[in-house]
């Protein structure tokens, strides 16, 4: 990225993909990243298509629509209706990105994600912005905390929550050409621009990121849950603890080689996610590390089984210890 000044056209096109990475240096909403992404893939690709619910503003989409008005459709507040429309169109050859809240949309269209994109075999990319507790103090009604418990039970969909700014574009690119029902999740706060792995490995559906390594503590997360689970092995480090930190962002079909080799170093276990505690990311693990006899220490962090507090993003988890406090405490009390 430091070399900017060069000639030619060939240094043109290079200063030209610099000043696009550049852009994402500073942190961002993941759901920017991904109209920009889709805006940057629409640019070349004319069976790029969003439809959404009445949430283009919500969606950052509104540029999108600006941009390209014949690869946009509006159904209004409808998800049901959107998601048939979707999956029509993805059955005729479109790339699709339904776009709608999360709450909404794996809720009052379950039934059509279900039938019209997983049963039917359409490759619909579903997205859910403003997931987990985004809408904050709108409550419990505006909150999806339970998208990867019921879409994790349906067959032929993916189940994706990008990390950072970086996860986040790869995946979009993924999702345009896989080929398959893809289920991407977004929340609204500004995520970093990378988590930095240890290795600098290629964006895969279905393979984790080491985000950092360590013996002591594994901690799993996905989605906005990834950073705190990160400032927590920073914590940690301060102690002699040392933890290994993995970006898990499919939690269907989930990455059990990595996510068993990484627990068998480590003596004890934390899930991170911002999903209720039953049926998601730590259910997962569970059952996969208990069912093939890897049995350590294990703690599920995210959202009981209770009327939800009300309050912010950032309010709700330092209710529920997803920050790098919580987190910390929950390791060293899993080593004693």
């Amino acid at each position: 990225m430091e070399n900017m000044e060069m000639g030619s056209s060939a240094g043109a096109l290079n200063k030209m993909e610099n000043n696009r990475l550049e852009g994402l240096q500073k942190p961002k909403a993941n759901l920017e990243v991904f109209s920009e992404t889709l805006q940057r893939l629409a640019q070349s690709d004319k069976n790029i298509m969003a439809v959404t619910s009445d949430s283009r503003g919500s969606g950052k989409l509104v540029p999108f629509g600006k941009n390209f008005p014949h690869q946009i459709v509006e159904v209004g507040i409808a998800e049901q209706n959107l998601v048939g429309v979707a999956a029509g169109l993805a059955s005729c050859g479109k790339k699709v990105f339904a776009t709608s809240p999360a709450c909404f949309l794996t809720a009052r269209a379950l039934e059509q994600i279900k039938n019209d994109v997983a049963y039917s075999n359409n490759p619909v990319n579903v997205i859910g912005i403003s997931a987990g507790v985004s809408y904050g103090a709108l409550g419990s009604t505006h909150h999806s905390l339970h998208d990867y418990a019921a879409l994790r039970a349906i067959n032929n969909i993916m189940v994706v929550a990008p990390a950072d700014n970086w996860e986040t574009a790869q995946a979009i690119e993924c999702a345009a050409n896989t080929g398959e029902p893809v289920y991407l999740r977004f929340g609204k706060k500004a995520m970093p621009a990378s988590l930095k792995p240890v290795n600098d490995e290629k964006f895969e559906f279905g393979k984790g990121r080491v985000i950092t390594e360590g013996n002591d503590v594994l901690i799993i997360g996905c989605g906005e849950t990834v950073l705190p689970a990160l400032e927590a092995a920073g914590l940690l480090k301060d102690l002699g603890i040392t933890c290994c930190v993995i970006s898990m962002h499919t939690i269907k079909p989930l990455d059990t080689d990595l996510l068993a080799r990484m627990a068998r170093q480590c003596s004890a276990i934390i899930t991170v996610e911002e999903h209720s505690i039953y049926g998601g990311l730590g259910e997962a693990c569970a059952a996969y590390l208990m069912q093939n006899g890897i049995c350590k220490p294990f703690q599920i962090i995210g959202i009981p089984d209770e009327y939800t507090v009300t309050g912010s993003q950032t309010e709700i988890f330092n209710h529920y210890g997803i920050n790098k406090d919580g987190i910390a405490d929950v390791a060293r009390s899993l080593l004693k």
